[in-house]
């Protein structure tokens, strides 16, 4: 299977939407509770949120979909230009508040796609955007419990930098590590 790297469009917040819904489903229902997986999805995954992160210069959006000639016609590109195929996995980049960091805020595979290099390949792109913006540092959240991230992304030479305790809203706080990688 081969995989095309392409921005997110706005067609394509309802495929995103469901992907992370998959994801936060089956890799954080043993990690946190279901209202604060709810909370998260309703906030993070709202249509009005996505479009306005896609109309910001500080943030990007880049899509994994299968490029398999198995497809046919769906993998070939639409009339407007977008590729096709299945959504397999999508990250999120955005400007840190601090100099020289970009923040790699989101980094999503659907589950049954794991192990096959996708998230691999989003990250190598986030790599090559924070050195495209003059940045020396990528980081991340992510959340104490959640291992096998911690692992990957440890594999993709990133280290704990720093712990702490995350207020993302409604009553909820996230035990989180800040991982960073050079660049």
């Amino acid at each position: 299977m081969s995989i095309t790297l392409s921005p997110m469009r706005a067609d394509d917040i309802a495929a995103v939407a469901r992907l992370a819904r998959v994801v936060w489903q089956v890799t954080y229902r043993d990690i946190i509770t279901q209202a604060q997986i709810d909370y998260m999805l309703d906030e993070r995954y709202a249509a009005p949120r996505l479009l306005a992160e896609l109309a910001s210069d500080a943030h990007w959006w880049d899509l994994a979909r299968e490029a398999s000639p198995a497809l046919g016609a769906a993998a070939t590109p639409d009339a407007a230009g977008a590729p096709g195929g299945t959504l397999l996995a999508f990250a999120a980049t955005q400007r840190s508040s601090q100099p020289g960091e970009l923040k790699l805020d989101k980094l999503y595979v659907d589950p049954a796609q794991q192990r096959r290099g996708i998230g691999g390949a989003l990250i190598a792109r986030a790599v090559a955007r924070t050195r495209d913006l003059g940045c020396h540092t990528l980081i991340l959240a992510v959340n104490k419990s959640n291992a096998p991230a911690i692992a990957a992304y440890g594999k993709h030479g990133f280290a704990v930098r720093e712990s702490v305790r995350v207020d993302i809203g409604h009553g909820f706080v996230m035990d989180d590590f800040i991982m960073a990688r050079s660049v």
